[in-house]
């Protein structure tokens, strides 16, 4: 006859067993959703454009931002951190990337929003490398699942252009 302890232990890692594979298969449905997300991003205003005493460009922003992440929601979704970064090229840096504003999505209605901002985070460049550079302003999100792997994505938007002389 089995005691107690080894009933239990059973029943414990039976129960522990099937929690893991529910946990997998709810991940692996994720892969079947359809997720179309959209943005648009405008630049209203360049609110000033300087350079800082010891030498680095600094760049404010008005920006309108527009999105519906609502696809990126399923019922495995926790949440969606989105964040919009300027990106551009130097002869220092193949890849420079400003973060300007971030959220965290919590749920699927607050998704679909519009927002007119300034830059949340000061876009400075290490040098005096921004009067007339072309950028990319790029919508990037990551969905963090309640279980399994935690994905991301982007969507680039080019042809930005900041002044040849500071403001």
């Amino acid at each position: 006859m089995h005691s107690f302890g080894y009933r239990a232990n059973a029943l414990l890692t039976f129960a522990v067993t099937i929690l893991a594979f529910i946990c997998a298969i709810a991940s692996f449905s994720d892969n079947f959703s359809n997720q179309t997300p959209s943005a648009q991003i405008q630049i209203l205003n360049i609110n000033w454009f300087q350079k800082q005493p010891h030498g680095n460009d600094e760049v404010s922003l008005t920006l309108n931002i527009t999105a519906d992440l609502q696809s990126l929601f399923t019922w495995n979704t926790k949440q969606v951190f989105a964040f919009v970064a300027a990106e551009y090229e130097t002869s220092k840096n193949s890849l420079n990337q400003v973060s300007l504003w971030d959220a965290i999505i919590p749920e699927k209605e607050e998704a679909n929003f519009w927002i007119q901002i300034s830059n949340k985070y000061r876009f400075i460049d290490q040098g005096h490398n921004l009067r007339g550079k072309d950028f990319n302003l790029t919508l990037h999100w990551h969905v963090m699942p309640k279980t399994g792997k935690m994905f991301a994505d982007k969507i680039v938007m080019s042809g930005y252009r900041l002044p040849n002389a500071y403001r």
